[in-house]
């Protein structure tokens, strides 16, 4: 890829596209992980003379505008972070923003309104590309976890504008590569999360690198369905139990699943749990790996020399449900400090789970993209990407 090195940022309107996709509550920002990311690219261009124009989405608008979706909450937010002023265009393109941009104090960041406000966005409309492209020099792409889709402002005015990645998107992907083309052995993979369907093409493309793949959350079940044994009322993807059956035939020798499990009788916090190992019984589904498996896991994971986490091992919203998730988390951090592991972190509620137990700091690397991780992984080619390539 193209580096910020590469580009000539002095005097030049840089559109650069990040991810403000945060959190929001009560119509502040909530979670300002995002943002922060961010922070070193635009300081970079700043420190180059350039001013940073920037680019990003806000929850799914739907191609019109939205009050409760607007960018300017993040706008306020973003002024408080950075030593610069932040000016706020409440337009996305067109002569309103050129105005904006071109009346921007020197030494300003400008954030443009939420690009998904354009009903060409989403479909990379080439008119809607053009726009952008038009309010800008040079193109920088920050978002990583937004390469993946093949969107106006992701990835069809990179390819109108001289572009390159910016120091978050540069760092997320020399990460990936590190643990994807040279890992030090064992090789570690530990997936989690509801759904099979969203994890197959991964486990396709991980099990055969891998020394070891763990498997929990709640596609564990979908697993041992497809293995023949009992899940009680446990969530189960019925038109994925074939499916899952097919990759323990054929990646049975890597891939380890629950012994035991935390279970309850209904989903909820002040449920009725207990361990069972082996069979579930019926009425009963299972939140959480048991503390043998987690035992197991977290034993094989502290042992790693490259390890890479997506999807948490349970319900770790509630408290009862949690230990799994946690216990992942802690053996992570532990391979990173025992023997300078390369641990990679990746998905939402991953993140969120280093993030509550204090142990972000104490990874190697935690990404800001699920989707982009997980393609990444599979080995698509993501649109994003593709169109910075140098």
């Amino acid at each position: 890829m193209n580096t910020l090195s590469d580009l000539d940022l002095g005097g030049k309107r840089v559109l650069m596209r990040v991810d403000f996709n945060v959190p929001m509550a009560d119509g502040a920002v909530g979670d300002d992980t995002r943002v922060r990311a961010a922070l070193p690219t635009i300081r970079a261009i700043l420190g180059a003379g350039g001013t940073p124009v920037l680019l990003s989405h806000l929850g799914r608008p739907k191609g019109a505008p939205d009050p409760e979706l607007s960018l300017r909450p993040v706008a306020e937010h973003l002024d408080g972070l950075i030593d610069a002023p932040v000016v706020f265009c409440p337009e996305t393109v067109g002569d309103a923003a050129r105005s904006c941009i071109d009346g921007a104090p020197s030494g300003a960041v400008v954030l443009l309104e939420n690009t998904r406000f354009l009903p060409g966005e989403t479909t990379n409309d080439a008119e809607t590309a053009r726009q952008l492209a038009a309010l800008g020099d040079v193109f920088v792409s920050d978002a990583f976890g937004s390469v993946h889709r093949a969107h106006a402002s992701t990835a069809g005015v990179a390819t109108l504008l001289p572009s390159a990645a910016g120091r978050l998107l540069e760092r997320e992907v020399a990460f990936m590569t590190r643990a994807l083309d040279d890992p030090k052995r064992p090789f570690v993979a530990v997936l989690g999360g509801a759904k099979v369907s969203d994890k197959i093409g991964v486990i396709e493309a991980l099990a055969p690198q891998v020394d070891t793949m763990l498997i929990g959350g709640a596609m564990a079940y979908t697993f041992l369905a497809g293995m023949g044994h009992s899940t009680g009322s446990s969530m189960v993807e019925a038109d994925r139990v074939d499916d899952a059956f097919r990759l323990m035939e054929r990646f049975g020798d890597t891939i380890r699943l629950p012994q035991d499990h935390v279970v309850a009788d209904r989903f909820a916090a002040d449920a009725k749990t207990r361990i069972v190992s082996g069979e579930i019984p019926d009425g009963m589904m299972g939140l959480d790996i048991g503390p043998q498996t987690r035992e197991q896991y977290a034993h094989i994971v502290e042992r790693a020399q490259t390890a890479i986490w997506n999807g948490p091992m349970g319900v770790f919203e509630m408290v009862p449900f949690a230990a799994g998730t946690l216990a992942v988390a802690e053996a992570l951090a532990q391979a990173t400090r025992d023997h300078d592991a390369l641990t990679v972190v990746g998905g939402g509620d991953s993140v969120a789970a280093v993030t509550q137990a204090g142990l972000a700091k104490s990874v190697t690397h935690v990404s800001t993209g699920g989707g982009a991780m997980l393609e990444f992984m599979e080995g698509q080619t993501l649109p994003g990407l593709a169109a910075i390539g140098d």
